[in-house]
Formats: structure tokens, sequence, C-alpha cells
């Protein structure tokens, strides 16, 4: 793993001496299971090779000062004083520093102790491209307050810390999937991740296919969006349902054949929302099984069918990101297409041939551009391992 050579030289010629940490946290696409995580159900994300990478040198202070590279901005907040969201010039801090201040927020209401640090940030990681950009710096930022302060969290632990670091502070109500593929992705593996028990497994991603990702360059605001109200109808759904299906907390216990007996007692909107989490949790568990006797083709076609489902019941689309999925599934090589992340723009992501993946590329981002009239912008990835710290040499 090897930083970006202009992470080490910025933070040298900032604080005039060189960093003795770097962390990385890779970004994610989830290739099955779309909205379903805080839902209580099953999702299958990969954690891919674009990384949220974080240059720090501990302080013998408490206050933590970050640059942020690709904004070229810099913040500074102390630990102990998070809670009115100040910098510590009693301003309000820039909306980018709540991600790893609320990760110091969080640490510490679980009595773990951290110190003051500087440190550098850069990303290549899309923001706002439903890639876990977020998840992705909420991770390195705790994985390095790991390493800084010798304290030993399992990694699921410290996933569901970024959690509430995203929920309670940021204020966005998102899943536990993001940080979770972030802190366990696995080399050349999709997770098969359970929400709600917190199991999961490896599942090999075949040698012949690549992970090709489509930008639409349309961007959201994740708590600004319909995101948090698509979860508030799946709440509403498990309280109707509930009074005639006895035995379920969330919509993940719901059976598909019990959905059709019960779905005329939702409203209209609330029954296409929780339609699409019911089917999604089934053909999650039905890809898995697929993917693992290695039917790729299977696989694929439960992606479209499960991006259909997000365009037309959970409403979750946008005309950008339906381009990209029509013109995929069109071409030479392609397996699947579905949107990943919150949907409402963003990414899609692409099941293809390898030997078709660099075309493929090429006449999606071509097609794209002659229909839609913007630019998109395309690469090929790999399934990467999870977050992770190194010392810098002579330190």
């Amino acid at each position: 793993m090897i930083p970006p050579t202009h992470l080490l030289s910025s933070f040298t010629n900032i604080y005039h001496h060189p960093p003795t940490l770097i962390a990385y946290a890779p970004g994610r696409v989830n290739l099955l299971g779309g909205h379903t995580d805080y839902n209580d159900g099953w999702v299958v994300p990969v954690a891919i090779d674009r990384y949220a990478w974080l240059a720090a040198r501990p302080s013998t202070s408490d206050m933590v000062t970050i640059h942020a590279l690709d904004l070229d901005e810099t913040a500074s907040f102390n630990i102990h004083q998070l809670d009115d969201k100040l910098d510590t010039q009693g301003r309000p801090l820039p909306k980018w520093v709540h991600y790893p201040a609320g990760v110091a927020w969080s640490l510490q209401r679980n009595d773990l102790k951290l110190t003051g640090f500087d440190a550098v940030l850069t990303s290549t990681v899309p923001v706002g491209a439903g890639l876990s950009s977020s998840a992705a710096v909420e991770v390195a930022f705790a994985v390095i307050w790991e390493s800084m302060m010798g304290w030993q969290v399992d990694r699921m632990s410290l996933a569901r810390l970024c959690q509430s670091a995203e929920n309670l502070y940021v204020g966005v109500n998102s899943g536990l999937m993001d940080q979770f593929a972030s802190l366990h992705g696995v080399l050349g593996n999709a997770l098969f991740f359970d929400c709600r028990t917190l199991a999961w497994e490896a599942v090999p991603l075949p040698e012949n296919i690549a992970l090709v990702i489509a930008d639409t360059n349309v961007r959201r605001s994740l708590g600004d969006s319909a995101y948090n109200e698509r979860r508030a109808a799946c709440e509403e759904a498990v309280r109707i349902l509930s009074g005639h299906l006895p035995n379920i907390t969330a919509l993940r216990d719901v059976e598909v054949h019990d959905f059709e007996t019960h779905q005329h007692l939702l409203p209209p909107i609330i029954q296409r929302r929780a339609e699409h989490v019911v089917r999604e949790c089934a053909r999650t568990l039905r890809g898995v099984e697929k993917l693992q006797a290695g039917d790729v083709s299977g696989f694929g076609t439960l992606m479209i069918e499960g991006n259909a489902s997000l365009r037309d019941l959970y409403e979750v689309s946008c005309p950008e990101l339906n381009a990209l999925t029509e013109i995929a599934i069109s071409l030479p090589g392609c397996y699947g297409s579905r949107l990943t992340g919150a949907g409402f723009g963003g990414c899609t992501v692409n099941l293809v041939e390898q030997a078709h993946a660099e075309s493929f590329a090429q006449k999606l981002s071509t097609a794209y551009k002659k229909q839609v009239g913007k630019d998109a912008t395309v690469w090929i990835c790999q399934a990467a391992e999870g977050a992770g710290v190194r010392g810098m040499e002579g330190e």
C-alpha cells in the first residue's frame, strides 16, 4: 500500500516535520442489498482500491489540526470540546470536519482515551458519489487513534463506533455497512454481511471479472436528501405490519408471501418502499448462493432486477443513473449493472468480463456523453483489503 507522494510532502511543508503514521481506509461499492442495511437485512459490499489517506503526527496537546488537501482548507478542534461543534476559535466547524470530530466524540463516549495530533487528509474516494467517502474518512481517523493510543478494539466494534459518529454527531441515519466494509475488506472478495447478527463471510469474486464503476458526476447530499424519508417509511411499514405479523421487528423478517398477503394494509408509498426491501432481502440471499457457486451470470441478473426495484419502487434513481445502467447492460461482457450507494446521483457498479473491461469503460463513457450530454468518470477497480495504519521509517 503506497500513499500518495503529495500527502507526505504536503505534511512536511505544512507542519515542518514528517508524519509518523499513515492511515488508509477504502471506499466501497455494494453489489446487492440496496437500502437493506438499516432494515436489518443482508448486503454484499466490496471494499475498493480507492482510499481516504491520513498522515498524522501525535502532539502533546488536546488539539487536532487537519489540513484537507482536496479542499485546501485547515481546521482545528479540541478533543474535549466537541458538543457545540465549534473550532478552537469558537467558530462553527466546517461540515467536512464533523466526520473526524464525530469519531473523536464517539470514541470518548465509550471511554477510549485520545490525543491531539497534526494531520493531512486526502482521498481518492469521490465525495457524494455513493462510494462511502464519509465512512472512509471516519475509519481512517479511528484506526489512527487506535494506533496512537494502543487500545485494542475489535473491528466490528470500531465500525459501530464510527457509525454512531455519523448517526448521532453528523446527523445522518446510515446503516453499518459502509464502515463495516471499509474495516473488513478482503482482497479479491466480496463481503456477505448480515446487518442484524453482524455475521459475515468473504465470498471470492471470479478472477476474470472486473468491477467497473461509473460516476454520473451528479451529486447529492445524503443528509439533505430523501434518504431519511425512506428509512422512516420502512419503520412505518413495520409498525403497521407488526399488528398482523407479530414476530417482526424489521422488514428483514417479512417473507415475500406474507408481504403479498398483507401489502394492502399499507399506504401506497409505504407499500412500494417496503416491497422493495422485502424482495431485495430475498434477492440478496439468492445472489450470494449464485456467487458462491460461481454463477456470475445469475448474480448479474439479480443486480439488474435489484436496480429496477431501486428505480421503480424505492425511487432513488435519477435519469443519469438510469442511462448508465441501460447502456451498460447493452454492451458486450457486462453481466450486471446497478446503482450503488443511497442513489439520487453518484455511481453505478458493473460486473464485466476482464477481457472486455477497457472497451466497456470507453464505450460506456462515450454513449453516456452522447445520450445525457455530461461526462461520466469510469474506472476499473479491484476488491481491496480493509483499513490499516503503517508507521514511517525513522520516525
